[in-house]
């Protein structure tokens, strides 16, 4: 029996919503609080904006996710409308342009014509959509899964810094959440590079980098504007 072969590609839909939600929830609230903490800020004062971004974050992040994967999912049906069009009206023209893409991937005619009447003979639609539009069931576009998936990683990446802003002193609030997002953020590398078969360093490298730019230049300008005001 041949051993079990893990894929990943199936999580695609929901590990990159569900990541891009988590990071900027703990980065751009990170980043808010280290802001306003920096203008001298009390710790009511925030939390208050802490709160106030996480909302207003997780709903942006559903909004922005349905909108921009709904337009991808009517891209995808009209694809696929078209092409039925297209077999219907014109089904020999159909069998050649699929028999000519196995032509291309490296068989021969003759296997790539008796794949091409066959694949079209179970089910031509399916059959051009995956090997001409390179469209899958498993990479399909989904936009409610995408939004829910976005909205509550941001909500739970954003509740990070929160918490640790809740539990120390005022003086101690830039420092603290800096630290402990800067690990939160790590740990969400190596789990979503795990979670995706791929390298757990590179993603804690990246995600960590991009995280202290973005808390270090909102401080600077908290500060700055503090300062001023």
């Amino acid at each position: 029996m041949p051993p079990f072969e893990q894929h990943y590609s199936q999580r695609i839909g929901w590990l990159r919503a569900a990541v891009l939600g988590a990071n900027d929830g703990i980065v751009s609230t990170a980043s808010l609080v280290v802001g306003v903490a920096a203008a001298h800020a009390d710790r009511s004062t925030v939390l208050v904006a802490g709160i106030a971004g996480l909302a207003a974050g997780a709903l942006s992040m559903a909004a922005g996710e349905y909108v921009s994967v709904s337009s991808q999912a009517d891209t995808e049906k009209a694809d696929l409308a078209r092409e039925r069009r297209e077999l219907v009206n014109s089904p020999e023209l159909e069998l050649q342009e699929l028999r000519g893409i196995y032509v291309k991937r490296g068989l021969d005619v003759e296997l790539a014509t008796r794949v091409a009447e066959q694949l079209t003979a179970k089910d031509a639609l399916t059959a051009h959509a995956r090997d001409e539009l390179g469209l899958t069931e498993t990479h399909a576009a989904r936009p409610v899964q995408a939004a829910l998936a976005s909205a509550a990683s941001f909500a739970v990446g954003a509740t990070l810094p929160l918490m640790a802003t809740a539990l120390v002193a005022t003086a101690h609030i830039i420092p603290t959440v800096t630290a402990s997002s800067l690990v939160f953020l790590a740990a969400l590398g190596a789990l979503s590079a795990r979670a995706g078969g791929a390298n757990p360093w590179r993603g804690v490298l990246r995600v960590t980098f991009w995280g202290a730019l973005a808390m270090g230049l909102t401080a600077l300008i908290g500060r700055v504007f503090g300062t001023v005001v």
